[in-house]
C-alpha cells in the first residue's frame, strides 16, 4: 500500500471533502478520488459513504484511521529526526500556546529572542484545541492540562495564578466592604459552552449566584470589559498585574493557580532551534514569576 494513498485518505477523513482535500494537498479533485478508488481497490472495501453533503467514514473506514495515523506519526516522526539535527539555531519552529500566553507573555519578548536568534522563524498557533504534537502539527506548545501521551516529553515550567480583579473606577462605583467584597458587584462571565475552564469552574462552584453583567468566550473579551468598567472577573494574575487601572478583589490564594507544561516530541530535543526556544520560553516565564 502506498503512504501517499493513505495520506489522502486521512486528509478525506478529516475535511469530508475531495474539494478540501484537493486544496490542502495541492492537487486536482480527480487526483484526490483516483487516490481513494486505489486504496479502496487495494483494501477490497469501500471506506467511505458517498453523500451530497460530503464523504464519511463505513466502519470499516473508522479502522483504517486508526491505522493510517499510526503510520502518519511514524513518517513525520523520521522527518523530524533528519530535519531536527540541525546544528545551528536557523529554521522554523512551531510554537502552540493560548492566545493569552501568546499575547501578553511571549509576543511582547520576541524582540529579545530575535536579538539572539535571527535565523529562526518562530510560528505562534493560538488554537490549541485542534493542534496535536503527536501529530507533529506543532513542535513545541504550552498547556494548562498535562498531556496523557507517553510519546511526548512533558516539563513542567510554572504555574498560572488567577485572581478576582476590578477596575479602580468600577470598585469606587460599586463600594463594598472588605469583609464582603462582592456586595453589590457583578461578574463577568463564561458561556455555558466554556463551562469547563477553571475559571468558569471556580466561580460557578464558589459563587454561583453571582450576577453576571456580560457573558464573554475569551480571556481578551473579559479582560477588555474589566477596563471598560462593566465589572469583577477572574483574569491571569500576570496580565492583570500589568494594568495599574487594575485592582485584586479576591486574591489568588483564595481562588487558583494551573500548572503549565511545556510539551515536544522526545526526538526534537536533538534540535538546536527548538532547544533555543525552549530555553527562551523557560526563561521569560520564569522572569513573569510563573516558574
Amino acid at each position: 500500500m502506498d503512504w501517499n494513498d493513505l495520506r489522502f485518505f486521512l486528509s478525506v477523513a478529516r475535511t469530508h471533502s475531495l474539494t478540501k482535500t484537493a486544496s490542502e494537498l495541492k492537487v486536482s479533485q480527480s487526483t484526490v478520488s483516483r487516490r481513494i478508488e486505489a486504496i479502496e481497490a487495494s483494501l477490497r472495501t469501500h471506506l467511505f459513504v458517498r453523500h451530497q453533503t460530503g464523504y464519511f467514514l463505513t466502519d470499516a473506514g473508522q479502522n483504517v484511521v486508526k491505522y493510517a495515523e499510526e503510520v502518519e506519526e511514524k513518517v513525520m516522526l523520521l522527518e523530524s529526526n533528519i530535519s531536527g539535527l540541525d546544528l545551528r539555531s536557523a529554521g522554523t519552529v512551531r510554537l502552540a500556546a493560548p492566545e493569552t500566553l501568546a499575547s501578553h507573555l511571549i509576543i511582547p519578548a520576541l524582540p529579545r529572542f530575535y536579538s539572539r536568534y535571527p535565523d529562526i522563524a518562530l510560528q505562534i498557533i493560538t488554537g490549541v484545541n485542534t493542534i496535536s504534537i503527536s501529530r507533529h502539527d506543532a513542535d513545541l506548545a504550552l498547556r494548562l492540562v498535562r498531556p496523557k501521551q507517553h510519546t511526548l516529553k512533558i516539563r513542567k515550567v510554572g504555574r498560572m495564578a488567577s485572581a478576582v480583579y476590578g477596575s479602580k473606577t468600577y470598585l469606587r462605583q460599586h463600594p463594598a466592604a472588605d469583609t464582603h467584597p462582592l456586595d453589590g458587584r457583578s461578574f463577568i462571565t463564561w458561556d455555558s459552552s466554556y463551562s469547563h475552564l477553571p475559571s468558569s469552574t471556580w466561580l460557578n462552584e464558589t459563587y454561583p449566584n453571582s450576577p453576571s453583567t456580560l457573558v464573554t468566550t475569551s480571556v481578551v473579551s473579559q479582560i477588555a470589559a474589566v477596563k471598560a468598567n462593566l465589572g469583577l472577573a477572574v483574569l491571569p494574575s500576570y496580565i492583570a498585574s500589568q494594568n495599574s487601572e487594575m485592582v485584586e478583589v479576591i486574591p489568588t490564594e483564595n481562588v487558583f493557580a494551573e500548572d503549565l507544561w511545556l510539551v515536544s516530541h522526545a526526538d526534537m530535543t536533538a534540535s538546536t532551534r527548538v532547544r533555543a526556544v525552549t530555553d527562551f520560553l523557560v526563561e521569560i516565564i520564569t522572569e513573569t514569576e510563573l516558574a
